[in-house]
C-alpha cells in the first residue's frame, strides 16, 4: 500500500507527535508498505509559529501539496494535524471525493477554551469540523473515545501508543552510566519535553522539593522559566539517546502538564526504570491506571516524594507491554482506502 502522512508537525521539530508519526512510518515501511510523509520541510516558503518560533508552518501549501499527492498516487492519505498543510490535504481530498483519516494528537481546543477564557468552544467546534470530515478519527484511549464522541466527533477509531524498548532502557543500571547531571544533590526531579506554557511546568518549578529540578527541553516558555526559577537546572534540548540517558539517571519523572492526548513520555520514562509522578488527568490516567509504576494526584509535590519509592524494576516491566508492533497495526487496519479509479482523473 502506498500511504501519504500530510503532517505540520514533523522533522526537524522534535515532540512527541512527530516521535509517533516517525516510529509509525518507519514500522509501516518494515510491514512492506511505501510511506511518503509531506511536512514542513519539503516547501520552499515556510514562517514561524506564532509563539512557537522553532515550529515552521508551510505558507500557502496548497498548490505544491496536490502535485505532491497525484505525483505519489496514494493508496491511503492519513491527515494528524490542523495546521496549514493538514487544512490543504482536507481541503484536497473534500474537493476531489478522497477518502482519508485523521487522528487527535493535542487539546489544543480545551487549552484555547479553558486556560486562555475563550469560553465560547470556538476552538473546539473548529478542531471538530476538522475532523469529522474524514472518514474515519483515531484516538488514543478510552478516555478520549467516550469524551470525544459525546462532543459530536464522528467515526472513532482506536490508534494506541507504544515505547521503544531499546532505546529507552535502564541505562543507569549499565557500566560506566553517566548523563551529565549525576553530580547534582540527590533526589532529582526531572521534566523532560516541549517547554511550552500548556505544559504547566512553572507548577513543577514552583514545588519544594528536596535534591535538584531538571528541566530538559526547548520551547518558548525556555527564557521566562529560566529567569524565574534560577535554581532550577535547564539543559536545553536532547535527541536520541541522550534523551532516554536523562529519564534514566532522574529519581522522578514529574509530568504536571493537564491537557494531554496521551503523554508518550511518560511510557518513555517507565521504560527507563524511572517512576512517574503525575496529575490525575486524560492521558496519565489511560497509561497508568491503578498500576503501581506512579503517583497521580493533585497534589504533585505529595506525589513526586511518594513516587521515590516505587520499584523501578516494576515500572521497566510495567512499560514492556506497550508495544510498537500492536499500535503500527492498529493504524494500517485504520486506513480507507482511495479506489485506484480516483487518480485516473488526476
Amino acid at each position: 500500500m502506498r500511504i501519504l502522512i500530510a503532517s505540520d508537525a514533523w522533522e526537524p521539530q522534535m515532540n512527541g507527535v512527530v516521535r509517533v508519526l516517525g516510529i509509525t512510518a518507519e514500522r509501516l515501511r518494515g510491514f512492506g508498505h511505501e510511506v511518503e510523509v509531506v511536512g514542513p520541510d519539503r516547501f520552499a516558503r515556510t514562517l514561524p509559529a506564532p509563539g512557537y518560533p522553532e515550529v515552521r508552518l508551510a505558507l500557502a501549501p496548497a498548490r505544491a501539496l496536490a502535485g505532491i499527492i497525484e505525483r505519489f498516487r496514494p493508496d491511503a492519505i492519513h491527515i494528524p494535524v490542523e495546521g496549514p498543510i493538514g487544512w490543504a490535504a482536507r481541503h484536497y481530498c473534500r474537493r476531489r471525493g478522497l477518502p482519508f483519516t485523521t487522528s487527535f494528537h493535542t487539546r489544543f481546543g480545551d487549552y484555547f477554551d479553558k486556560r486562555l477564557g475563550f469560553g465560547s468552544g470556538l476552538a473546539t467546534r473548529v478542531q471538530r469540523w476538522f475532523h469529522n470530515g474524514g472518514a474515519g478519527f483515531m484516538v488514543q484511549t478510552d478516555t478520549l473515545e467516550r469524551e470525544l464522541g459525546a462532543r459530536g466527533f464522528r467515526r472513532i477509531r482506536r490508534w494506541g501508543r507504544a515505547v521503544d524498548t531499546d532505546l529507552f532502557r535502564p541505562w543507569r543500571e549499565e557500566p560506566g552510566f553517566d548523563a551529565g547531571f549525576l553530580a547534582l544533590p540527590r533526589p532529582i526531579f526531572l521534566y523532560l519535553g516541549r517547554v511550552s506554557p500548556e505544559k504547566s511546568i512553572e507548577d513543577f518549578l514552583s514545588l519544594d522539593l528536596p535534591g535538584s529540578k531538571v528541566v530538559v527541553g526547548d520551547g518558548p516558555a525556555l527564557d521566562a522559566l529560566r529567569r524565574r526559577f534560577p535554581a532550577a537546572h535547564f539543559l536545553g534540548r536532547r535527541t536520541g539517546e541522550e534523551v532516554a540517558r536523562h529519564f534514566s539517571a532522574a529519581d522522578v519523572f514529574v509530568f504536571p502538564s493537564r491537557f494531554e492526548t496521551f503523554g508518550l513520555v511518560v511510557l518513555e520514562a517507565l521504560a527507563c526504570g524511572t517512576p512517574v509522578a503525575a496529575l490525575p488527568v486524560p492521558g496519565p490516567l489511560d497509561i497508568l491506571g491503578e498500576a503501581p509504576v506512579a503517583v497521580l494526584s493533585e497534589d504533585l509535590r505529595d506525589a513526586a516524594l511518594r513516587a521515590l519509592a516505587i520499584d523501578r524494576a516494576a515500572c521497566r516491566r510495567f512499560a514492556e507491554g506497550f508495544s510498537w508492533e500492536r499500535c503500527t497495526r492498529e493504524f494500517e487496519a485504520n486506513l480507507v482506502p482511495i479506489p485506484p479509479a480516483a487518480w485516473d482523473l488526476a
